[in-house]
């Protein structure tokens, strides 16, 4: 089964942990920046100042200000968008692979 395809209540069996920390996003080599709102070792919801849809891949940067910690990077998929009032997007984003 495809991770896009879980059912809702296996995808609540990940531990999520709050970040709300600034990530770099790369879709189709334009940089945009966002911020990450929570991480699983699955995926992550992001809130970004621009559009994007289902199925879009992005590569998401979120560095350390600790100087003995790695930060991520991974490539995603948007699995599923939110609409803002302000304009902006939640995105859930599936981790493809990390580096």
């Amino acid at each position: 089964m495809s991770q896009t395809r879980r059912d809702y209540s296996e995808k609540r069996d990940f531990i999520r942990m709050r970040v709300d920390a600034d990530v770099s996003m790369i879709h189709q080599g334009d940089q945009v920046p966002a911020i990450c709102i929570d991480l699983s070792s699955s995926g992550m919801q992001v809130q970004a100042p621009r559009l994007f849809k289902v199925g879009d891949r992005l590569q998401v940067r979120l560095d350390s200000d600790h100087t003995a910690l790695k930060g991520l990077e991974a490539d995603t998929e948007v699995v599923w968008v939110r609409e803002q009032d302000d304009g902006k997007q939640k995105l859930g984003l599936t981790i493809l692979k990390m580096h």
